[in-house]
């Protein structure tokens, strides 16, 4: 089953993010059972020629490769998708104004105004009417809640044809409130307590990221019915576990 209906369904999907841009550390990752992963060139030194080759490792692995873009921008959402992407998570979509605009991007005329071109998606050309096809009922838009105003604006951001779903940047939506990482402030908390009331009766999938890679937290966002999302990063995989090794044996000396 691909990712779009696994979404459609209201499926659990657990992925994580690509940040290195390391080629075997991602084939590593993509092979450990992730659903998803996707390839972070928001805030990561991850450029579009790395990007296509991380695609391509992640899709031949059996996962299902997506991009988060470095902005709302319909020309960096063409080629990411003509690089093979299955779909992509658009940061600071804000309104619905900004949602429609993230859609079109991905969607080939006359659904959207994306640009035709003849990349690793369509098979360079000999696979054009195949992928049109594809891209039609099965690529991904997922819309970042990173701000208070998108949380104001959740409810219209939701009614957009063609958004997936959404996911709360938590680092964002806290600095967006003056309380940059402090998820345990009243206003952090109202602001997460306003997303779970908006969308629960909307068909959409909602995400979150679990930065760190705790796997009861995971199950605390699972209670609290999100059903995409991101358990941590590779970095902090890699970080983390040499971390807690190298502890364990100076503590024994």
């Amino acid at each position: 089953m691909n990712l779009k209906r696994k979404l459609g369904k209201g499926s659990m999907t657990l992925g994580s993010w690509i940040t290195l841009g390391d080629y075997a550390g991602t084939e590593i990752m993509a092979k450990a059972g992730f659903d998803w992963l996707a390839i972070d060139m928001e805030h990561s030194a991850i450029e579009m020629e790395r990007a296509q080759n991380l695609v391509r490792i992640i899709e031949l692995s059996g996962c299902v490769p997506l991009v988060r873009v470095s902005e709302n921008n319909a020309n960096i959402i063409k080629r990411v998708m003509d690089a093979g992407s299955h779909g992509v998570i658009v940061p600071m979509v804000n309104s619905a104004q900004d949602a429609l605009h993230a859609v079109n991007a991905v969607k080939y005329p006359p659904r959207g105004i994306r640009g035709v071109g003849l990349g690793r998606a369509q098979r360079y050309g000999l696979n054009f009417e195949g992928y049109k096809r594809w891209q039609a009922k099965n690529s991904v838009v997922i819309v970042q809640i990173e701000h208070i105003d998108a949380v104001n604006n959740l409810g219209e951001i939701l009614e957009v044809d063609g958004v997936d779903g959404f996911f709360v940047g938590p680092y964002d939506l806290s600095a967006s409130l003056g309380r940059p990482g402090e998820f345990s402030h009243p206003d952090v908390k109202k602001a997460l307590d306003k997303i779970r009331a908006i969308s629960k009766d909307a068909n959409k999938v909602r995400g979150i990221h679990v930065i760190q890679p705790d796997h009861v937290d995971v199950d605390r966002r699972i209670k609290e019915g999100y059903n995409f999302i991101a358990f941590s990063l590779d970095a902090l995989f890699l970080g983390g576990a040499v971390i807690e090794k190298l502890s364990k044996i100076r503590r024994r000396r």
